[in-house]
């Protein structure tokens, strides 16, 4: 007893050691980081791995420094073409600075998803329905670039924004079927007056080429009924010299004397 009683405080001088030991030792992960307050200022950043801290005199803010995905719910926007979509998206972003994102703002994700919407609101609103269907490489560009901006003081990195769906109404998707239709119908039709034109040129060409020629138009003539010939036609054509219809014209046209 006398033993136990003369080891007791070294006994409770270990154990209040071991306590704070474990109290004091943290371990990070390759991707976390330490921001470490003492007395409630701001000291430093520490970790990957073993960190000791004072307990009670230090706390620490784990921050993880992987890439998060933030799905932005979706939002109502007026075209500026006076058009109604609801538009969603994704945005792919992560933490650079630890001691921005811990100290410069409360909540980073909150506060980064409040700024998403707005901006997706903001910069689409300055474009047309066609350029959000057509163009949509180029806005995910632009949101991007502005949320980075943005989002630069508190730390974040905005790597990619991606717009997912652009839902509009079902009497503007019969509106643009209906548009687009018609734009089929032009184009038929432009194209077919160009095959016109050019097959008009054509025979022209070639009407100057056997007016060379008289006798090039009799060899047509017995061209074409080899032809009518060929796929067994029982309608008989006879070749017409058009020099006889000139004669016959000029003489009905002469005055009797």
């Amino acid at each position: 007893m006398d033993m136990l009683g003369s080891l007791a405080p070294y006994l409770a001088i270990l154990l209040f050691f071991l306590i704070v030991i474990a109290y004091a030792i943290r371990i990070l992960r390759e991707y976390e980081r330490g921001v470490v307050f003492t007395l409630g200022r701001f000291t430093g950043v520490k970790g990957p791995g073993l960190i000791l801290l004072l307990p009670y005199v230090q706390q620490m803010v784990r921050v993880d420094l992987r890439t998060r995905v933030l799905d932005v719910p979706s939002q109502d926007v007026i075209s500026h073409d006076n058009v109604s979509v609801r538009v969603s998206a994704v945005i792919y972003f992560r933490v650079i600075d630890a001691e921005k994102s811990t100290i410069q703002v409360e909540d980073f994700m909150m506060a980064t998803s409040q700024l998403a919407q707005t901006t997706l609101r903001s910069v689409l609103g300055k474009h047309d329905l066609d350029e959000m269907l057509a163009e949509r490489d180029r806005l995910n560009d632009d949101i991007q670039k502005i949320l980075d901006s943005q989002t630069d003081a508190w730390g974040i990195k905005v790597a990619t924004v991606e717009i997912k769906h652009v839902d509009i109404n079902e009497s503007m998707v019969r509106a643009i079927a209906r548009q687009a239709e018609a734009e089929r119908e032009r184009r038929a039709k432009v194209i077919n007056a160009e095959g016109e034109q050019q097959a008009a040129a054509k025979l022209l060409e070639a009407a100057e080429i056997l007016a060379r020629q008289p006798q090039a138009m009799q060899l047509r003539y017995l061209s074409t009924l080899n032809v009518i010939a060929g796929e067994k036609n029982s309608t008989i054509v006879f070749p017409f010299p058009m020099e006889l219809v000139n004669l016959l014209t000029a003489k009905a046209d002469k005055p009797a004397s």
